[in-house]
């Protein structure tokens, strides 16, 4: 079963890289993006 959650940033900035792959199953706490203040 696939869920999809919507999420919101706990900082403001931009975001310069993803870090995991469309449909990967992840992790509590696992990285999703980097992002640059």
């Amino acid at each position: 079963m696939k869920l999809m959650n919507e999420i919101e940033a706990e900082v403001e900035g931009k975001i310069v890289e993803i870090l995991v792959e469309n449909g990967q199953p992840v992790e509590y706490g696992q990285p999703l993006f980097a992002v640059e203040k």
